[in-house]
């Protein structure tokens, strides 16, 4: 028996037999709204009640009445919740949704509208959990806490380095991976970006080379045009580094920094080998240059992987990390572990670009990571991310597109178009799934010379959706007949 008697709902959990909660929300106000059960201009339930009466995430709710107002079945008003769309006009017996226009796809786009962006359906390509996933429990519990905390406590800009009880949590983790540090060595920043273009601005000047992994974090090369410098790129294996093109470019372009995706790489999901680290910080000792560790999925993964800052000591490597991965993106707190010299530098940058880390949000996190389910949370995200992982590898086996490497863990797998199909990039197959509301990671978007490869990167999270696998057999299957009929017209 439906809890709100307009709506028939019925949740299933099972995601490997059923939709994602948030779609089938939506497939059911819709059903209602069909069936004019909900007539136009009725109020839904809210988002709280909603979340209450079936025992989902209030996240959950909210991404599906966010997605049916984008597609016109709903309108939001402040103050009086969500109510059906009126009728077009008289005599139709549903709403129309609103045409989804899709965006232009690009490296602008990439980098600014699409976290404005929550038309497209299916987010394949996105960088993200979804809001289902992640720690409701311990945001909520913060924000409890900072509504509690008196307005003359948090209304100053708070300390250069961030708010120091949550620098004292992360000096105790850097610890637990290696690397002992007093507080004085900890950074807090808007994030892991954040910390990157800190440690840019600080350690480089304009026209200094620097070492970038092919492929790598797409945010990442912006910065690096930003900054003015020239960017190096060395294949990144299952391993690791490419060890010799890292010592030919290292011999080539003396370069005066490496900026490396230590586990858990962004976009192709793969590990440093402990051997290959090593390797790296060999050779970046023999050439005096600094690495720039970016390791913001440390807690996706399972098992023990090297840590370049517990291996170098923290001598020439700036450690950066953050929660964006398994709290919420939206808090925005990371931090920057380096040589108490440096991070002195560092928070001078820091001031000088845009002042203090907001401390609102510090607590919040510091709150999170202490409720006391956390190390819970990041277990069943790990759990279910392994479960994500094999489905998919499964499916992109069936459609006959390789996978760089297969790490069973984390967000991304990196996959290659099939070379029998004809598609010689992906920039092109991306452009038309858009127009199909599917987001696809096109490989060019990773490349520091923005070529159009035939790579994709997947979110394993938002890729259990058959309207992305049927749009992959159509385009692969479709390029290869047609790759066929030239072949035997030329032949």
């Amino acid at each position: 028996m439906s809890e709100f008697p307009a709506l028939d709902f019925r949740p299933l959990r099972d995601r490997s037999a059923a939709p994602t909660l948030v779609q089938q929300v939506a497939d059911a106000v819709v059903r209602a709204i069909e069936s004019r059960v909900l007539a136009p201009g009725m109020a839904l339930p809210s988002v709280r009640e909603f979340a209450r009466a079936y025992e989902i995430s209030t996240f959950t709710v909210a991404s599906a009445y966010a997605r049916l107002v984008s597609q016109g079945w709903l309108l939001a008003r402040p103050g009086s919740g969500y109510r059906v769309a009126p009728r077009v006009a008289a005599g139709v017996s549903a709403p129309t949704p609103r045409p989804w226009e899709p965006p232009t796809p690009g490296a602008e786009w990439l980098l600014s509208d699409v976290f404005a962006d929550h038309s497209i359906p299916v987010k394949s390509g996105c960088g993200w959990l979804p809001g289902e996933w992640l720690n409701e429990g311990g945001l909520h519990l913060g924000l409890r806490h900072v509504a509690r905390v008196p307005g003359g406590r948090i209304a100053g800009y708070g300390h250069p380095y961030g708010y120091v009880p949550l620098r004292e949590t992360v000096a105790a983790q850097a610890a637990s991976l290696g690397m002992p540090v007093d507080i004085g060595q900890v950074l807090l920043t808007q994030g892991v970006t954040h910390g990157l273009d800190i440690a840019i601005r600080t350690l480089l000047r304009p026209g200094d080379t620097v070492i970038v992994e092919q492929p790598c974090y797409a945010n990442l090369l912006a910065l690096v045009r930003l900054a003015g410098l020239h960017a190096v790129a060395v294949r990144r294996t299952p391993e690791g580094m490419d060890i010799a093109e890292l010592e030919q470019a290292v011999q080539a372009h003396r370069p005066r920094a490496m900026i490396i995706n230590t586990v858990l790489q962004n976009p192709t999901g793969t590990s440093l080998a402990m051997a290959n680290a090593y390797q790296v910080l060999r050779i970046a000792e023999q050439q005096d240059c600094w690495i720039i560790e970016d390791d913001i999925s440390r807690e996706l993964a399972p098992g023990v992987a090297p840590v370049l800052g517990a291996l170098d000591g923290l001598r020439r490597v700036v450690y950066l990390s953050g929660y964006s991965k398994v709290i919420s993106p939206s808090v925005r707190v990371g931090y920057a572990i380096a040589h108490p010299d440096v991070v002195r530098d560092m928070a001078r940058t820091k001031m000088a670009v845009g002042l203090t880390s907001p401390e609102i949000m510090e607590r919040v996190v510091h709150e999170a990571l202490h409720e006391g389910r956390y190390r819970a949370h990041v277990a069943g995200l790990r759990e279910r991310l392994a479960l994500a992982h094999a489905k998919v590898a499964r499916r992109l086996a069936e459609t006959g597109m390789p996978l760089h490497a297969e790490p069973r863990a984390g967000l991304f797998l990196w996959a290659r178009l099939p070379e029998a199909g004809g598609l010689a990039g992906a920039n092109a197959m991306a452009e038309r799934a858009l127009r199909d509301g599917i987001w696809l990671a096109p490989g060019s978007y990773f490349d520091a010379a923005q070529r159009d490869l035939p790579w994709i990167r997947l979110n394993v999270a938002y890729s259990d959706d058959e309207r992305l696998w049927r749009f992959l057999r159509q385009e692969i299957h479709g390029a290869g007949a047609a790759s066929d009929r030239v072949s035997r017209l030329t032949g």
